[in-house]
Order: structure tokens, then sequence, then C-alpha cells
């Protein structure tokens, strides 16, 4: 328990104190006076504890000056999470539920104040209406600061997922169009010189059309290009051989060889051209096959950027008002997996989405509701162990839609799950999570008249999410 601070009498010099105090000022005096004379006086000096973690406040405590602080590490070290100064009421409050705080409040000064105790509060509600009342508006303004104040921190810390996660999935992309478009470069060089000693070789219509036939077959194997790196080794050895058999440059079979094109394809181009015109033309045509394999890995790196922009935009909803509008389930899964496939492929997580096409719309926000189902998801992917299994189904309950989420980890235990959507708990490590996210869940799917069931036991735990149905 709490050490209980130096106190002293409830002298006369605390009712002009009381007269002036920002919240409680409106009151008349004959409810200061009550205040005064149920209430006893405390100082608590810096770093002294006003409630522990845990422990339901039993006291109301009006702050005439001082500071009195929670702190929690959210993900990101300490911070602050709600303070009171002079001429706040914190503590308990009539009516209030009496929940616990998330961690220590603690004095950061010396801090003088009159507490209040909770067993004088049914008679505080009979004498003191005036006081009640604005009693009752603190609690509301507390709750509605709690409750913005970890929307906020959840966001920030899902954005930083997010932002981690859509870096590594930009950066492989990013690096190809780079690494591409530098070999691109000196490739059509390469190409344009090859097209000059071509020109010069004083070929003849029909050799000239073997080769530009032999290019047409290069890119029409592509189909049948090796499809594992061994077929593409054993491929380009015989490419190799067939060179060096013709007294070719031998790295032109590195280019080649992602083609699927033959050595038997090779022998129709060398019936109609030899020698020097043949070195020619395979040069040409190996740089020809090159260039367009460049720019072929640079569009699909670059549709690759492009998907998870407009992922990205459709996860957040950036370019909508936040207004709820009629939704599709699949989109906002899809692409909240977009969003964590790095995630999960860095573990081995396989994830199935089994949503039929004819599950019906919700009307929801769409970035409230793809955070419920980043934090789901995001959840699912820590609990399971590496090469673990994620699912996600979906069907239709009367005028309902159901979201399953189920992961085949460990499980919640029984003796926690009921405190599993309280705020600030969490199973996870000291920085490793907030305890909020699935306090924030709850909240949102409140917003939309949806509600959200655990199902858990050792080697399969699900979240069911209902909403409704868009009429």
């Amino acid at each position: 328990m709490t050490a209980s601070p130096p106190t002293t009498p409830v002298n006369a010099d605390l009712a002009p104190r009381l007269a002036q105090h920002r919240a409680l000022r409106e009151a008349p005096a004959s409810e200061h006076a009550w205040l005064l004379a149920h209430g006893t006086r405390h100082v608590y000096e810096a770093g002294d504890v006003v409630t522990r973690k845990g422990e339901q406040a039993h006291q109301m405590i009006i702050l005439f000056d001082g500071h009195v602080v929670i702190r929690a590490d959210r993900g990101a070290g300490a911070h602050k999470v709600f303070e009171w100064k002079g001429g706040d009421v914190g503590g308990a409050m009539p009516y209030s539920r009496g929940a616990s705080p998330p961690r220590d409040a603690c004095a950061e000064e010396r801090t003088e104040v009159l507490a209040i105790d909770k067993e004088h509060f049914p008679e505080l509600v009979r004498e003191c209406p005036v006081a009640t009342a604005a009693l009752v508006h603190i609690m509301i303004d507390r709750a509605r600061q709690f409750t913005s104040g970890d929307l906020r921190d959840e966001k920030l810390v899902s954005l930083g997922k997010l932002a981690a996660g859509l870096a590594h999935e930009l950066n492989n992309p990013a690096s190809a169009v780079m690494r591409s478009s530098k070999i691109l470069i000196e490739s059509l060089s390469s190409a344009e010189e090859a097209s000059r000693i071509l020109a010069s070789a004083g070929l003849t219509p029909e050799q000239f059309a073997a080769i530009d036939k032999a290019r047409a077959m290069c890119d029409a194997a592509r189909g049948n290009a090796p499809s594992t790196p061994l077929e593409r080794a054993d491929r380009e050895d015989e490419l190799t051989d067939w060179l060096a058999d013709h007294r070719a440059t031998q790295e032109y079979a590195i280019p080649l060889a992602d083609t699927g094109i033959t050595p038997g394809a090779l022998d129709l181009l060398a019936q109609t051209v030899s020698g020097d015109a043949l070195e020619a033309a395979l040069g040409w045509i190996s740089s020809c096959v090159l260039v367009k394999s460049l720019a072929s890995e640079i569009e699909h790196a670059a549709e690759r950027i492009h998907d998870l922009v407009g992922a990205v935009k459709g996860f957040s909803y950036m370019d909508h008002a936040p207004a709820a509008e009629p939704l599709d389930i699949r989109r906002g899964v899809a692409d909240t997996l977009t969003m964590l496939s790095s995630k999960a492929r860095a573990k081995g997580v396989q994830i199935a989405v089994e949503i039929p096409d004819d599950v019906p719309r919700v009307h929801a926000v769409g970035a409230e509701l793809n955070q419920v189902w980043m934090n789901l998801l995001d959840n699912a992917i820590d609990a399971v162990d590496k090469g673990g299994h994620v699912t996600v189904r979906a069907s239709r309950e009367r005028e309902r839609v159901v979201v399953g989420i189920i992961d085949d980890g460990p499980g919640v235990p029984k003796e926690i799950q009921g405190r599993i959507f309280d705020p600030f708990f969490t199973t996870k490590g000291v920085g490793e999570g907030t305890g909020l996210g699935l306090d924030i869940v709850r909240r949102l799917l409140q917003r939309h008249d949806g509600e959200i069931s655990l199902d858990s036991e050792p080697g399969r735990t699900e979240f069911q999410v209902r909403l409704e149905a868009e009429r």
C-alpha cells in the first residue's frame, strides 16, 4: 500500500484557496465548508507515490499546488500519460468505476492536496450538488483525454510498424531498379557498339533475316526459360559449349540462358551466318536480350513499388474523409497483410485468407477498421512460433459479418483471458508491447456498433470481430 504522507489539520487558510480553486470555485461557500470538514490536508514531497499501479484510488484529491504525473512505457521509452496540477482534481470521484492507474502516480514536486475518502461520496452527492456536477464534468473530460491520448499513442506505434514494414518492402524493388538501371546504361552502350559492328559486317538480306529470326526466337522462348537455378546452370553450360565450338564469345551464354533458346535453335542461325559475321550477330542478339531483360526487371520492380504505394493509400485511406462508408472486408485485410508481409516472411509465417466473394460489405470508417485488422494480425504473427500459421476467415451470420483471425500459437492462459482487453495489459516484454492494442480494437469496434470476442486454447486462438452488414 502507499505510505501515508504527512498530514496537518484542516485550517481556515484553505477556505480562500478552495474558493479560488479552478475546478471547484463555482460551488457555494457551504459546499466548500463541507469539503473542508470532511477532507484531510496531505503534503507529498517530490518522488512520493500518490497512488500505486494496480491499486484503486480510495480518495479524491483536490490539488492546490504541485504536480502529479503518471508515466508509462508504450514501446518508445517512458513518457507522460496523464498529469494533474494545482487547480485540478484527481483520484477517485463520485460515480467513477474506481479504475486503477496503469503506472504509479507520483509527485513531481512538493504537492499540497485536500483528500476526501470514498466513504464520504454518498453524502457529498447529497450535500454538494454544484461540486458534484463539476466533478462529473471533470471525470468525462478525463476519460476523453485518456481515450484520445491512447488512440494517438497507439496510432504512432502502428505508424512505426507500418513505416518499418514499408521500408523493408520498398527496399527490394528500389534496389532492383537502381541495380538494373545502372547495368542497363552500360548495356545500351554495348548494344550500340554491337549494332555498329553488325551494320558494317556486309551481310546479305538473307543473313539479316536469319539474325532477326534468331532474335525473335529468343523473345518467343522466354516462356520456356529454365525455372530453377540448376536448370539455368545446365542451359548456360550447353550454350557455353556451343559458343566455344563456334569460336564465339562465351559470355554471350549468360543473357541467352535467360531466354530459353537452345543450342539447336542457334544451329539454324549458324547455317546462314558464320565466322566474324556470326560473332557480330550473337553480340547484337545477346545485347538486345540483356537490354530487354533489364527493362523488364525495372518494370516489375516499379510495379511492385506502385502496388505498395497503393496498399498504403488503401490501408490509411489518406485520400478519404474520415467518414463511415461501405467497405469491402477483403480489400482492408489484403492491404493490411501487404503492410505486414515482410514481418510474416521473416518469421516464416504462412497466412491464409478465406473470405468468400458473397460476404457483404460493412459500414465503417476505413482507416479505423484497418487499424483493427493491423492490431489483430500483428498480434497473431507475434503469437505463433517460427513457421506458424495464421488464418483470416469471414462469413455472414444474419445481419452481421463475422471475421475470425486464428493462429496456432500457444494460446492465451485462462487466468488472463478476462483481462486481455484491459488498457495497458500486455503479455509482451517491456518495450515490446503497449498494452493498448486490444483496448483500442475494442473501442474502435464500439464506435461502429461492433464487438470482439476471444476463444483460446493451446494451439488455437481466435479473435472474432462482429460488424453490422451493409444493407
